[in-house]
């Protein structure tokens, strides 16, 4: 990794200085990720050497779309991508926060625990289905790579409280996943352009309510 490099795409994509220490535990997480990727496949081979940029940088950028952090919960986490990267700055940045890593891939889980010991970092870990999660009342939810955005307002409409939002990491089908979740949904949404990918895009989405059906 080049260090200085590094730090500045990160603090630019966070929006505020990360501290060293915060820098040491996602270097860490990195270091496990390079070392569990060929026997579980959390990621993508084709995205590995630049892991730091199109996981790690495109996570963090969420954050600073988050002010005043207090429950945040990450759907199908999966590798951890936003969620434990969200844990591991929320960790820093607001320090009384939850965060919530919701995930059904038993190895994958082991995977996201071995990340929380060896950071020591302590996101609440959820081995189960998005559908089985008890829990509600969150300020955020996010989702990275998981599902259109009509199913994941579906997942979200449980989880959200009544001023929460939703920060989905989405690419080039964005426009028509929307048009899609406006059939049967309500809601106000921004869509950020991501700080990571030429193509991504950041949809904050709130107000959600479903559409009557006549």
């Amino acid at each position: 990794m080049n260090h200085v490099n590094d730090i500045n795409e990160l603090q630019l994509a966070v929006g505020v200085d990360v501290s060293r220490e915060t820098m040491s535990k996602l270097e860490k997480y990195l270091e496990i990720l390079l070392k569990w990727n060929p026997k579980i496949n959390l990621v993508s081979k084709n995205t590995i050497e630049a892991a730091w940029k199109r996981h790690f940088v495109d996570s963090a950028q969420l954050i600073k779309h988050a002010p005043d952090l207090n429950k945040w919960a990450d759907i199908g986490s999966g590798a951890g991508f936003p969620g434990m990267v969200i844990a591991i700055l929320a960790a820093e940045l607001y320090p009384e926060s939850e965060v919530h890593l919701i995930e059904s891939d038993q190895r994958k889980c082991a995977f996201l625990r071995n990340v929380s010991r060896e950071t020591s970092v302590r996101p609440i870990i959820h081995n189960c289905r998005i559908e089985e999660f008890e829990g509600d009342a969150f300020d955020i939810v996010s989702a990275r790579a998981l599902a259109s955005v009509e199913l994941l307002l579906q997942y979200s409409e449980k989880l959200l409280s009544q001023q929460g939002k939703c920060l989905f990491l989405k690419g080039r089908q964005c426009d028509t996943e929307l048009a899609e979740a406006q059939k049967a949904w309500n809601f106000e949404y921004d869509k950020i352009p991501g700080s990571s990918e030429d193509d991504g895009i950041i949809l904050r989405i709130g107000g959600l309510t479903r559409v009557e059906q006549h």
